[in-house]
């Protein structure tokens, strides 16, 4: 029987870190297409209209190939742990010169915004974020004035007017670009802290359970040994010069080590026992740590040991391969009476493919089911939902619950 041990919770962990971080990756590379567009409308645009030569326009679009370039390393080296200043100053001279483009085209003066955008994934101060938007917008505001000037010969606004407002207009711009990626980089951070926490939390767990199980043996087998221990001694002594009770120690060493010995049994049972209530506490434990919200109804009172042990590993290899084989956002866990048996139906929504199939897993607890009279089904259960439904029959009498037959 299989169960989701901490190396399965690790890769589960590792799993949905590794989606979030395509997801991101994804969207900034579809961001691109923001300055590649527009970019590539104002080069083609002004060659279409005869202001600008082949030679210029075929430059215009490798500059834009190579900010793109820049573009997804500083994303990448970004999110990674921050660009090397190396690729900032590169990408910021292709940004640079791609500004000058704004002389002919308005529409090039998305590609210093998206820059921006780009350099602030990597950590920087508020104080260096202002700095570089400033820094941004009195580039383009100088640009986009002398542009301005040159398509209108007689401006109602002196130079230094339209200077400072370009420059208020593309400074905000900047930082309200800036203040989207940065939410959008500490959310990837949030995300891998949260991995490295329930890693942490996960490893701890195991610590303590060692710790708990090493006292346990301690207190179960520190007198028991000792006493093993002088009672051996005393009867070495003694097996010369009284034999008789040389004899009785030792009878007394078979004991205490007999008893020893059941000690141990009894505290390994202990630990490699499933009871009902236990292991839906930890389910839902172990779902909701792994991002699935788990709904479990309460199971009636009076259950008996047996069918509640059975119901028991049904839950624990249920939630194993909601874990190992499903991408669920929901499970459900129900443990109701209907008319002479009790029900356990665990669901979940986010089934893959045909469904984990009958595995070991699902044939031994075919097994387990059969013992108490039982049956055990799985399969889809609607679009994206997969069922697994044990039924197991219970004679309810008196307000006492049963195994046996229906009545």
């Amino acid at each position: 029987m299989s169960v989701a041990t901490t190396a399965d919770l690790e890769k589960q962990d590792r799993r949905r870190l590794e989606r979030y971080r395509k997801v991101t990756h994804r969207s900034f590379l579809f961001a691109a297409f923001g300055f590649l567009g527009p970019g590539a409308m104002a080069v083609w645009t002004p060659y279409g209209d005869g202001e600008i030569g082949l030679p210029l326009a075929l430059a215009g679009t490798a500059g834009l190939g190579a900010l793109l370039w820049c573009y997804l390393r500083l994303v990448r080296t970004g999110l990674a742990g921050g660009a090397s200043r190396r690729d900032i100053a590169g990408s910021a001279a292709v940004a640079a010169v791609l500004a000058l483009f704004v002389l002919v085209d308005p529409l090039m003066s998305v590609v210093p915004v998206f820059w921006v955008s780009a350099v602030v994934l990597s950590p920087l101060s508020r104080r260096a974020i202002a700095a570089l938007c400033l820094a941004t917008g009195t580039v383009c505001g100088a640009v986009a004035t002398v542009a301005a000037l040159r398509h209108e010969d007689a401006p109602d606004m002196p130079w230094y007017g339209i200077l400072t407002i370009l420059t208020a207009i593309y400074t905000a711009t900047c930082a309200f670009t800036a203040y989207i990626n940065v939410t959008q980089r500490r959310m990837w951070d949030l995300h891998q802290e949260a991995y490295a926490a329930r890693d942490a939390l996960a490893r701890l767990a195991v610590t303590e359970e060692r710790l708990r199980f090493s006292r346990d043996l301690h207190d179960l087998l520190g007198h028991s040994l000792s006493l093993i221990a002088v009672k051996s001694e005393l009867a070495l002594r003694m097996a010369e010069s009284e034999p008789v009770r040389a004899a009785a120690e030792m009878a007394d060493v078979r004991s205490a080590a007999r008893g020893a010995l059941r000690e141990v049994r009894a505290a390994v049972h202990g630990y490699r026992a499933v009871e009902l209530d236990a292991e839906l506490a930890g389910v839902r434990a172990v779902l909701e740590a792994a991002g699935v919200r788990c709904d479990i109804e309460v199971p009636p009172d009076g259950l008996p040991p047996d069918v509640r042990a059975v119901l028991a590993w049904v839950i624990r290899e249920g939630a194993t391969n909601v874990l190992k084989h499903s991408d669920a956002r929901r499970c459900g866990i129900a443990v109701t009476g209907h008319g002479g048996s009790v029900v356990l139906e665990m669901s979940n929504d986010g089934v893959r493919g045909d469904g984990p199939g009958d595995g070991s897993g699902l044939t031994g607890l075919r097994e387990r089911v059969a013992v108490v009279g039982g049956e055990l089904t799985a399969g889809r259960h609607g679009r994206d939902g997969f069922l697994l439904r044990a039924v197991v029959p219970c004679r309810i009498d008196s307000g006492a619950v049963t195994a046996g037959s229906p009545a």
